[in-house]
């Protein structure tokens, strides 16, 4: 028995295997570290626009502080120039224009690698020219107005004059675009600025797209194929284990591995229930086959002994038909033990296509005795022309013999069981239902009946497992049991099975 039982659930246990391999193949890559990096990520990015903007803003700072720097050396040319044209108007302020001058190439040579950045080491080349001039201009004016030949040389003088008009309207065009380049960088700088935060929230909302897109891939799409799992698990499929759908570990490759291992654990427990419910149905067949053997076992002793005393008395046809009685008891008696070997065997399951009228016959047989003692009539329902159904035909004989026997236990002073089979109005399903006339089942344990180890019956005459296992069996097929009871009215158990495909 248990070299078949190892042959049976090999190939279950290979592709469990394979899964479980399968799993832990795979690199390991927690939905923690997957976390960890996104906040790790999230923080870096943040960092990243601090920084930015503070460099936004330290730019914005020193050219506005360089801005200051070019308005006053505007502020000085101008200056110059305005004590230029006093000079030539009433000849004075030409010590205060050339101050004025020197304080504008202070503040260019301060500032000579900003302002040769912003313009242009060319531009900037033409600004130190032109202001140099330009003071050159005003000191000859000055040693020559200190030696009184002002009016002495008017053509040096309106050259001179015509000279520092030309280099002071170079050094206020020059100044004014250097304002106007580094105003424009300045709007420029404020303007990304104000788009920065404006671009940070768009990316933002692309991140968290993105980031519930993958929480989604990484946590919910597991999630379901465990949902999905534990579904199949509840309805009885307990040997189709979780493949993995992902190329590396998390914690729930760690689940399913430990849920594979758990249906594992489950199919062989399961196996133990259905071998334990059958040595019990065994045990109380054994006793019911005894009481059956009997009849035949004492008409052969009875004849063989009539045949040994008489043999020379009766004649040569009284002899055959004893002979005949004697092999028609013993076929009797074979037949009966054939249909509990046939019962009580281990064999692979090999699904066959049969009807299903013909298996409850079968299940009859075995109840037979159990029937006659407990007063029991079988009334037969049982309708023609149904759809053949695929399945293990010893498995759905001891489902329909535990029902049978159930029923027995139901009516302890005898009565009528009704087994009918009919389409189900479910398409694709045939109905096969069990009822009784007994004592029912209270609201109160009904909905413990397929609980296993669950029985109402005395001490010593019942497991608990019958119906649990039956029920097993049947979803196991793809159908499902049923019932409906009231107190002291009777019990019905209704068996769903699906119909074999007809599709080629």
């Amino acid at each position: 028995m248990n070299e078949i039982t190892e042959t049976i659930t090999e190939p279950i246990a290979q592709l469990k295997s394979e899964a479980q391999r399968a799993l832990q193949e795979r690199p390991i890559l927690s939905v923690r570290s997957l976390i960890s990096l996104g906040f790790a990520l999230w923080f870096i990015l943040s960092v990243g626009i601090t920084v930015a903007s503070i460099i936004i803003v330290n730019k914005i700072e020193e050219k506005l502080y360089f801005m200051e720097s070019a308005s006053k050396y505007i502020f000085e040319v101008q200056q110059a120039r305005r004590f230029e044209k006093n000079y030539f108007l009433y000849r004075t302020n030409l010590d205060d224009s050339l101050k004025q001058v020197r304080l504008a190439d202070d503040i260019l040579e301060n500032n000579s690698e900003k302002m040769s950045a912003v313009v242009g080491r060319q531009s900037f080349d033409g600004m130190v020219h032109h202001i140099n001039l330009y003071e050159e201009l005003l000191s000859k004016l000055q040693r020559l107005d200190r030696q009184r030949s002002l009016s002495a040389s008017p053509d040096d003088v309106n050259r001179i004059e015509d000279e520092l008009r030309e280099h002071g309207a170079e050094m206020v065009a020059a100044a004014q675009n250097l304002l106007a380049r580094e105003r424009q960088s300045v709007n420029h700088m404020i303007y990304l600025s104000k788009r920065v935060p404006m671009l940070f929230l768009l990316f933002l909302l692309v991140l968290m797209i993105f980031c519930a897109n993958f929480m989604a891939r990484q946590i919910v799409r597991p999630l379901k194929v465990l949902m999905d799992a534990t579904r199949r698990i509840a309805n009885g499929d307990i040997t189709t284990p979780i493949m993995p759908v992902r190329r590396y570990r998390d914690e729930f490759t760690e689940l399913s591995l430990a849920m594979n291992s758990m249906m594992h654990q489950l199919a062989q427990r399961q196996g133990q229930l259905i071998k334990a419910h059958k040595l019990e149905a065994v045990g109380t067949l054994t006793a019911g086959v005894a009481h059956e053997l009997n009849n035949p076992i004492n008409n052969i002793m009875l004849t063989a002994a009539m045949l040994q005393e008489d043999y020379a008395e009766i004649d040569e046809a009284e002899r055959l038909d004893m002979v005949n009685d004697l092999v028609e008891q013993a076929g009797r008696s074979q037949k009966i033990i054939r249909n509990l070997l046939e019962f009580a065997r281990e064999r692979e399951i090999n699904p066959d296509l049969f009807q299903i009228n013909d298996i409850l016959e079968e299940s009859f047989q075995l109840a037979t005795n159990q029937l006659k003692l407990c007063k029991v009539k079988i009334e037969r329902r049982l309708a023609s022309n149904l759809d053949p159904v695929t399945g293990d035909k010893q498995q759905l004989t001891q489902v329909f013999l535990n029902l049978t026997l159930n029923a027995i236990d139901a009516m302890p002073n005898g009565g009528v069981l009704i087994v009918e089979t009919n389409t189900s109005r479910e398409r694709g399903f045939l109905k096969i239902t069990f009822t009784d006339n007994g004592l029912g089942i209270s609201e109160d344990v009904k909905p413990h009946i397929f609980d296993p180890f669950y029985t109402t019956k005395s001490q010593g005459k019942g497991t608990g497992l019958g119906l649990f296992v039956s029920l097993g069996i049947i979803r196991k097929h793809g159908g499902d049991i049923q019932v409906e009871s009231q107190i002291n009215q009777g019990t019905t158990f209704t068996v769903l099975l699906p119909v074999a495909s007809t599709s080629a």
